[in-house]
């Protein structure tokens, strides 16, 4: 299989292998408008089995929502048809607006002017802690 190197855009490499999908699907990118490349089950010396998306003429993507799925992954950026900057991604400290509270009663549920906003609580587990009723919430 041969897949051409991009002019300019992103790489997010090294995503845990069957998580690229997900991340496909998180960022929308079939509506994206640009060419895309999924590429699942790639062959890794580090990590054994990886998944790689390739997005070309296309450089703002989310990394609090990449760091979400996958803290491991790297996105670089291309220009020229060359790696001009790696951004390593990491489990954000807070999130805002990426997912509700578990709590119900939650003001940040209940109120459409209100962002619901979490802190980092355990980042083994992935869990967060609500900013407005301090709800223990863990991310899948």
């Amino acid at each position: 299989m041969e897949v051409t190197a991009i002019k300019a855009g992103l790489v997010i490499d090294h995503i845990a292998a069957g998580k690229g999908l997900l991340i496909f699907n998180k960022l929308n990118l079939a509506a994206l408008g640009y060419p895309v490349v999924l590429l699942m089950n790639v062959t890794s010396r580090r990590m054994g089995k990886k998944d790689i998306i390739k997005i070309e003429n296309f450089t703002a993507v989310d990394t609090a929502m990449l760091g979400l799925i996958d803290s491991n992954l790297t996105v670089n950026v291309i220009e020229n048809s060359r790696v001009a900057r790696k951004v390593f991604v990491t489990t954000p400290p807070v999130v805002k607006g990426l997912f509700i509270c578990n709590n119900p009663r939650c003001v940040a549920n209940a109120d459409p002017n209100v962002t619901p906003t979490f802190h980092l609580h355990d980042e083994k587990n992935r869990s967060y802690v609500c900013e407005y009723c301090e709800e223990l919430t863990r991310v899948s």
